[in-house]
């Protein structure tokens, strides 16, 4: 059984998705870009804070379905640009301490609403 998870503390859904699927002990995070749910804009700045903004709204995600970012098996980052790979990889590492994830990183021609990055998480309890 398939359950949908929202929140107000992260973006809503810019299209016909959920911000989350739990099913059978698994969490669905759907891609999520930078934007500031309190404002619905871009944060400003660069891939450091774009990075911090899609971390916080993960982790919102994590919070509101009951799990953790200790509970995240499997991360896939897209890029806009593979140049902001090291940078992003600062912020990001920063939320996994012990045990990171499995991961994937691609740079993409194009990203929704211009953005420099976005994140799409599995977490499993």
């Amino acid at each position: 059984m398939k359950k949908a998870i929202t929140t107000e503390k992260a973006p809503k859904a810019l299209g016909p998705y959920s911000q989350a699927i739990e099913a059978n002990g698994t969490l669905y995070i759907s891609g999520q870009v930078p934007v500031d749910p309190s404002t619905g804009e871009i944060v400003e700045g660069g891939i450091k804070e774009q990075t911090r903004q899609v971390m916080k709204n993960i982790g919102a995600i994590l919070e509101a379905a009951g799990y953790s970012f200790k509970n995240v098996v499997k991360s896939t980052c897209l890029l806009s640009d593979m140049a902001n790979f090291k940078d992003m990889n600062e912020v990001y590492g920063s939320y996994y301490q012990e045990t990171p994830p499995a991961r994937a990183a691609f740079a993409v021609k194009e990203l929704p609403l211009g953005v420099m990055i976005e994140i799409e998480t599995i977490a499993v309890k």
